[in-house]
């Protein structure tokens, strides 16, 4: 249950499954047509009793990263249960690492999910999670479509 996953999103349209077990499946695939450099590792695959995931993402922007917004969408069995919106970089004061990654760079970080704060009941998730290089959120730098079948409730 504590294996380490990894998955490597260069296909645009084909939908792959990077995370399996008894009691959580992940799949995803990209939003827009476009193949990306872009990995992501998640330890471990399992949603039960799990207070800390770690993550690691890798990624090779096509382009120069000075503004860098985040905007990702949950949707539980249908229905729209979070929208969050974040200016990560704005090209003054950046704390993220990302911020001034220039075109064919790679990014890589590390990072914890704290899975405790959220008790996950068993279902279909629709998790986009988009990001552009404008605060108008006309210039899409990425864009992946994640799917996350929660087998059992976690209560």
């Amino acid at each position: 249950m504590f294996g380490l996953f990894f998955f490597i999103l260069f296909t645009p349209g084909v939908s792959e499954f990077f995370c399996t077990s008894s009691d959580l499946q992940i799949s995803y695939t990209f939003c827009d047509s476009t193949a990306h450099a872009f990995m992501f590792n998640l330890t471990p695959c399992n949603i039960m009793n799990i207070s800390i995931w770690k993550a690691i993402i890798t990624w090779i922007p096509r382009s120069d990263i000075t503004f860098l917004k985040i905007v990702f969408n949950v949707w539980y069995d249908g229905a729209n249960v979070l929208h969050w919106k974040e200016i990560l970089c704005s090209g003054v004061d950046d704390i993220f690492s990302v911020c001034g990654i220039l075109k064919g760079e790679t990014f890589t970080t590390a990072f914890d999910i704290k899975g405790a704060r959220i008790k996950f009941p068993k279902g279909n998730y629709n998790i986009i999670l988009q990001a552009f290089s404008d605060d108008s959120e006309n210039e899409i730098v990425m864009c992946l479509n994640f799917t996350m079948i929660v087998k059992q409730d976690a209560f």
